[in-house]
């Protein structure tokens, strides 16, 4: 009997709740370390949030409408199973760093992982029933999760779909639009507007 694929939208909104849940905790906080050091952390989780984007992008160049449609075994999808989550994963920790907080990082990227590790053995299950020993195969060579370099593959050329690219676009331009958000809450915060209850590491 085949399951049928995991409801992409139910992912989306259980980490949209999570955030949600998280934002009061945050605009009563504030990030411990300062100067130099916050600076760094911020970078960085710009860095992280571009990476998350652009490897979003990459990843559904090559799956782009096929997802649990056909078995896509090239290009970041040789390296990882899931690498659109492994990207998401990375976006998460990228926001806590923004926050300035490697705490939040820190909780941000395991609820991200545990999230979407949980979505992708539901999907694995799936394909299973898809794919057959096709699959199998796939999956006893190619880590579900984090990438192995090492198994890069690629082909000469690639059919996508514009329409999932500038969904995917659309979907992860938040994990770049949360740094206004940010500073803006540091500014309300500096100038006594948000109340700043504690601090956090």
């Amino acid at each position: 009997m085949r399951t049928e694929p995991v409801l992409q939208r139910r992912r989306i909104q259980v980490i949209q709740a999570g955030v949600l849940l998280a934002l009061p905790l945050l605009l009563l906080a504030q990030p411990s370390l300062e100067g130099s050091a916050h600076e760094f952390i911020e970078i960085s989780g710009m860095v992280l949030a571009f990476i998350c984007i652009v490897g979003r992008m990459w990843s559904i160049l090559y799956v782009g409408a096929k997802k649990n449609l056909e078995l896509v075994m090239t290009g970041p999808y040789s390296t990882t199973r899931n690498p659109l989550y492994f990207f998401s994963t990375i976006g998460a920790v990228g926001i806590g760093l923004m926050y300035g907080s490697l705490l939040v990082a820190l909780l941000l990227g395991l609820s991200a992982y545990v999230v979407l590790s949980v979505t992708a053995a539901k999907e694995a299950e799936y394909l299973r029933t898809m794919f057959g020993p096709a699959y199998e195969i796939y999956a006893k060579r190619t880590p579900m999760f984090w990438p192995k370099i090492a198994l890069y593959e690629d082909t000469q050329e690639v059919i996508f779909s514009p329409k999932a690219l500038r969904r995917t676009l659309l979907d992860a331009l938040p994990f770049l639009a949360v740094f206004p958000i940010i500073e803006t809450i540091e500014y309300l915060q500096e100038t006594g507007v948000l109340p700043v209850l504690f601090r956090l590491i």
